[in-house]
Protein backbone atom coordinates (compact mmCIF):
# COMPACT_ATOMS: atom_id res chain seq x y z
CA UNK A 1 0.00 0.00 0.00
CA UNK A 2 1.50 3.06 -1.04
CA UNK A 3 0.64 6.50 0.56
CA UNK A 4 -1.02 8.92 -2.64
CA UNK A 5 0.83 12.35 -2.57
CA UNK A 6 -1.61 14.27 -3.64
CA UNK A 7 -4.39 12.88 -1.29
CA UNK A 8 -2.26 13.17 1.33
CA UNK A 9 -1.34 17.10 0.00
CA UNK A 10 -5.09 17.80 0.32
CA UNK A 11 -5.38 16.22 4.04
CA UNK A 12 -2.53 18.22 5.20
CA UNK A 13 -4.51 21.27 3.89
CA UNK A 14 -7.24 20.57 6.28
CA UNK A 15 -5.02 20.93 9.44
CA UNK A 16 -4.26 24.44 11.09
CA UNK A 17 -1.69 23.04 13.38
CA UNK A 18 0.94 22.31 10.45
CA UNK A 19 2.67 25.46 9.26
CA UNK A 20 5.73 25.80 6.79
CA UNK A 21 5.38 22.53 5.68
CA UNK A 22 4.95 22.92 1.96
CA UNK A 23 4.41 20.16 -0.77
CA UNK A 24 8.15 20.55 -1.65
CA UNK A 25 9.26 19.58 1.67
CA UNK A 26 7.40 15.87 1.34
CA UNK A 27 9.14 13.22 -0.02
CA UNK A 28 7.85 10.07 -0.62
CA UNK A 29 9.78 6.57 -1.32
CA UNK A 30 8.32 2.97 -2.01
CA UNK A 31 11.43 1.09 -0.45
CA UNK A 32 13.93 2.50 1.61
CA UNK A 33 15.81 0.95 4.19
CA UNK A 34 15.01 4.14 6.68
CA UNK A 35 12.91 7.46 6.47
CA UNK A 36 15.39 8.60 8.98
CA UNK A 37 18.34 7.58 7.51
CA UNK A 38 16.77 9.64 4.09
CA UNK A 39 16.02 12.82 5.98
CA UNK A 40 19.80 12.87 7.69
CA UNK A 41 20.59 13.06 3.64
CA UNK A 42 18.48 15.79 2.87
CA UNK A 43 19.12 17.74 5.42
CA UNK A 44 22.97 17.26 4.65
CA UNK A 45 22.03 18.69 0.93
CA UNK A 46 21.01 22.24 2.66
CA UNK A 47 17.38 21.72 2.55
CA UNK A 48 15.53 23.92 5.68
CA UNK A 49 13.43 22.56 8.22
CA UNK A 50 10.37 20.99 8.40
CA UNK A 51 11.12 18.08 6.35
CA UNK A 52 9.04 14.74 5.75
CA UNK A 53 9.67 11.63 4.65
CA UNK A 54 6.94 8.88 4.14
CA UNK A 55 8.05 5.03 2.84
CA UNK A 56 5.73 2.03 2.23
CA UNK A 57 8.29 -0.15 3.40
CA UNK A 58 11.75 0.04 5.12
CA UNK A 59 14.15 -2.83 5.13
CA UNK A 60 16.19 -1.53 7.90
CA UNK A 61 13.76 0.47 10.57
CA UNK A 62 14.67 0.24 13.91
CA UNK A 63 13.16 1.34 17.23
CA UNK A 64 15.31 2.69 20.51
CA UNK A 65 17.58 0.88 22.16
CA UNK A 66 18.45 -0.48 18.45
CA UNK A 67 15.25 -2.57 18.52
CA UNK A 68 13.90 -4.20 14.80
CA UNK A 69 11.30 -2.05 14.07
CA UNK A 70 9.08 -4.29 11.55
CA UNK A 71 8.26 -2.41 8.48
CA UNK A 72 6.28 -4.34 6.24
CA UNK A 73 3.67 -2.64 3.84
CA UNK A 74 0.35 -1.58 5.23
CA UNK A 75 1.83 0.32 8.24
CA UNK A 76 2.32 4.09 8.30
CA UNK A 77 6.50 4.68 8.05
CA UNK A 78 7.20 8.47 8.35
CA UNK A 79 9.79 10.77 10.12
CA UNK A 80 9.74 14.55 10.22
CA UNK A 81 13.04 17.16 10.42
CA UNK A 82 12.90 20.22 13.03
CA UNK A 83 14.87 22.51 14.07
CA UNK A 84 14.36 22.73 17.68
CA UNK A 85 16.61 24.96 19.77
CA UNK A 86 16.33 22.03 22.80
CA UNK A 87 19.48 22.22 25.47
CA UNK A 88 21.14 18.46 24.54
CA UNK A 89 20.29 17.47 27.89
CA UNK A 90 16.76 17.91 27.43
CA UNK A 91 16.42 15.89 24.40
CA UNK A 92 14.10 13.97 25.93
CA UNK A 93 11.44 16.46 25.32
CA UNK A 94 11.76 15.75 21.63
CA UNK A 95 10.40 12.62 22.62
CA UNK A 96 7.57 13.89 24.92
CA UNK A 97 6.14 16.22 22.78
CA UNK A 98 6.20 13.88 19.89
CA UNK A 99 4.37 11.03 21.87
CA UNK A 100 2.23 13.19 23.64
CA UNK A 101 1.18 14.74 20.55
CA UNK A 102 0.73 11.98 18.92
CA UNK A 103 -1.63 10.38 21.79
CA UNK A 104 -3.50 13.59 22.26
CA UNK A 105 -4.70 14.34 18.38
CA UNK A 106 -5.90 10.21 18.37
CA UNK A 107 -7.88 10.57 21.19
CA UNK A 108 -9.27 13.09 19.63
CA UNK A 109 -10.86 10.65 16.83
CA UNK A 110 -12.29 8.33 19.71
CA UNK A 111 -9.07 5.99 19.70
CA UNK A 112 -8.23 5.46 23.59
CA UNK A 113 -4.47 5.51 22.69
CA UNK A 114 -2.30 5.19 25.80
CA UNK A 115 1.55 5.64 26.15
CA UNK A 116 4.34 2.92 27.21
CA UNK A 117 7.45 4.65 28.65
CA UNK A 118 8.88 6.61 27.32
CA UNK A 119 7.60 6.21 23.77
CA UNK A 120 5.60 3.60 22.34
CA UNK A 121 1.80 3.77 21.28
CA UNK A 122 -0.36 1.23 22.69
CA UNK A 123 -3.90 0.14 21.82
CA UNK A 124 -5.47 -2.22 24.13
CA UNK A 125 -2.40 -3.11 26.20
CA UNK A 126 -0.72 -3.57 22.69
CA UNK A 127 1.60 -2.10 20.82
CA UNK A 128 0.14 0.64 17.98
CA UNK A 129 3.28 2.15 17.04
CA UNK A 130 6.85 3.67 18.24
CA UNK A 131 9.05 7.07 18.14
CA UNK A 132 12.26 6.74 18.23
CA UNK A 133 13.85 10.40 17.57
CA UNK A 134 17.48 11.29 16.54
CA UNK A 135 19.29 13.93 17.14
CA UNK A 136 22.55 16.61 16.17
CA UNK A 137 23.92 19.12 18.66
CA UNK A 138 26.28 21.93 18.35
CA UNK A 139 27.04 24.01 21.49
CA UNK A 140 25.19 22.66 23.81
CA UNK A 141 21.98 22.79 21.78
CA UNK A 142 20.34 20.36 19.38
CA UNK A 143 20.84 22.06 16.41
CA UNK A 144 18.33 18.89 14.26
CA UNK A 145 15.94 16.57 15.30
CA UNK A 146 14.73 13.92 12.94
CA UNK A 147 11.50 12.16 14.55
CA UNK A 148 10.54 8.73 13.31
CA UNK A 149 7.19 7.37 13.72
CA UNK A 150 5.67 3.86 12.90
CA UNK A 151 1.95 3.18 13.18
CA UNK A 152 0.67 -0.01 12.36
CA UNK A 153 -2.05 0.56 9.98
CA UNK A 154 -2.91 -2.77 8.02
CA UNK A 155 0.32 -4.27 8.36
CA UNK A 156 1.40 -7.60 9.87
CA UNK A 157 2.15 -7.32 13.28
CA UNK A 158 3.49 -9.65 16.23
CA UNK A 159 1.29 -11.19 19.14
CA UNK A 160 2.07 -8.22 21.06
CA UNK A 161 0.97 -5.64 18.14
CA UNK A 162 -2.18 -4.27 17.14
CA UNK A 163 -3.24 -2.94 13.56
CA UNK A 164 -5.93 0.21 13.88
CA UNK A 165 -8.17 -1.34 10.76
CA UNK A 166 -8.42 -4.59 13.15
CA UNK A 167 -9.21 -2.31 15.70
CA UNK A 168 -11.70 -0.03 13.40
CA UNK A 169 -13.18 -3.61 12.90
CA UNK A 170 -14.67 -3.96 16.28
CA UNK A 171 -16.18 -0.67 16.58
CA UNK A 172 -18.87 0.82 15.46
CA UNK A 173 -17.56 3.56 13.40
CA UNK A 174 -14.42 4.48 11.25
CA UNK A 175 -13.28 8.08 12.24
CA UNK A 176 -9.89 7.24 10.42
CA UNK A 177 -10.45 6.10 6.62
CA UNK A 178 -6.94 5.77 4.76
CA UNK A 179 -3.45 5.85 5.45
CA UNK A 180 -3.39 9.01 3.93
CA UNK A 181 -5.39 11.03 6.53
CA UNK A 182 -3.70 8.57 9.14
CA UNK A 183 -0.52 10.48 8.14
CA UNK A 184 -1.92 13.77 7.90
CA UNK A 185 -3.29 13.72 11.73
CA UNK A 186 -0.14 12.01 12.78
CA UNK A 187 1.99 14.79 11.47
CA UNK A 188 -0.58 17.34 12.80
CA UNK A 189 -0.08 15.56 16.07
CA UNK A 190 3.51 16.18 15.91
CA UNK A 191 3.36 19.72 15.09
CA UNK A 192 0.89 20.22 17.96
CA UNK A 193 2.64 18.66 20.43
CA UNK A 194 5.62 21.12 19.45
CA UNK A 195 3.58 23.93 19.43
CA UNK A 196 2.07 23.19 23.07
CA UNK A 197 6.11 22.49 24.33
CA UNK A 198 6.87 26.75 22.54
CA UNK A 199 4.20 27.72 24.65
CA UNK A 200 3.70 26.29 27.91
CA UNK A 201 6.31 24.29 28.33
CA UNK A 202 7.77 21.39 29.66
CA UNK A 203 6.00 20.79 33.08
CA UNK A 204 2.89 21.38 31.35
CA UNK A 205 3.45 18.46 28.70
CA UNK A 206 5.22 16.19 31.34
CA UNK A 207 1.69 16.37 33.31
CA UNK A 208 -0.20 15.87 30.18
CA UNK A 209 1.97 13.13 28.72
CA UNK A 210 1.69 11.22 32.47
CA UNK A 211 -1.93 11.30 31.93
CA UNK A 212 -1.87 9.16 29.22
CA UNK A 213 1.15 6.49 30.48
CA UNK A 214 -0.24 3.53 30.96
CA UNK A 215 2.29 2.34 34.01
CA UNK A 216 1.62 4.91 36.05
CA UNK A 217 0.45 3.17 39.63
CA UNK A 218 2.03 0.01 38.61
CA UNK A 219 3.59 -2.38 40.38
CA UNK A 220 7.19 -3.99 39.31
CA UNK A 221 10.34 -5.59 40.87
CA UNK A 222 13.37 -4.38 40.23
CA UNK A 223 16.57 -6.12 41.78
CA UNK A 224 14.86 -7.91 44.06
CA UNK A 225 12.47 -5.14 45.46
CA UNK A 226 8.65 -4.11 45.29
CA UNK A 227 8.29 -0.95 43.49
CA UNK A 228 5.32 1.50 42.14
CA UNK A 229 5.43 3.68 39.26
CA UNK A 230 4.87 6.63 40.30
CA UNK A 231 5.92 9.22 37.17
CA UNK A 232 8.37 10.07 34.91
CA UNK A 233 11.24 13.16 34.91
CA UNK A 234 11.37 16.13 32.19
CA UNK A 235 14.88 13.79 31.10
CA UNK A 236 12.78 10.73 30.46
CA UNK A 237 13.84 8.71 33.39
CA UNK A 238 11.37 6.53 35.03
CA UNK A 239 10.40 6.95 38.81
CA UNK A 240 10.19 4.09 40.85
CA UNK A 241 8.88 4.50 44.17
CA UNK A 242 10.86 1.42 46.08
CA UNK A 243 9.67 0.13 49.49
CA UNK A 244 12.33 -2.34 51.66
CA UNK A 245 12.27 -3.45 55.22
CA UNK A 246 10.02 -0.62 56.37
CA UNK A 247 11.67 2.09 54.52
CA UNK A 248 10.64 3.96 51.28
CA UNK A 249 13.06 5.10 48.65
CA UNK A 250 12.81 6.73 45.09
CA UNK A 251 15.02 5.65 42.32
CA UNK A 252 14.89 6.91 38.85
CA UNK A 253 15.44 4.68 35.93
CA UNK A 254 16.71 5.70 32.42
CA UNK A 255 15.30 5.10 29.31
CA UNK A 256 16.11 1.42 28.19
CA UNK A 257 17.38 0.35 31.66
CA UNK A 258 14.35 -1.84 32.21
CA UNK A 259 11.11 -3.54 29.89
CA UNK A 260 7.91 -2.70 31.40
CA UNK A 261 6.19 -5.39 28.78
CA UNK A 262 2.61 -4.98 27.68
CA UNK A 263 -0.83 -5.92 29.37
CA UNK A 264 -2.88 -7.35 26.32
CA UNK A 265 -6.05 -6.67 26.48
CA UNK A 266 -8.97 -8.70 24.76
CA UNK A 267 -10.98 -6.53 22.34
Amino acid sequence: MVINQQKLEWELTQSSSIHGLSPQSLYFFETIPSTNQILWKILARGKPSPIVAIAAQQTAGRGQWGRIWQSSPGGLYLSVAITPRILVKDAFHVTLLSAWGIAHILREYQIPIWLKWPNDLILQGRKLGGIKTEIRTQQNYITHAVIGVGINWSNQVPTTGITLTSWFDTQESCPISSLEKLAAITLSGIFQGYQSYLEQGCDHLLNAYLKFLDSLGNSIDFEGMKGTIIGVTSQGELRVSLQSQGAKTEIKLPPGSISLGYQLKQP
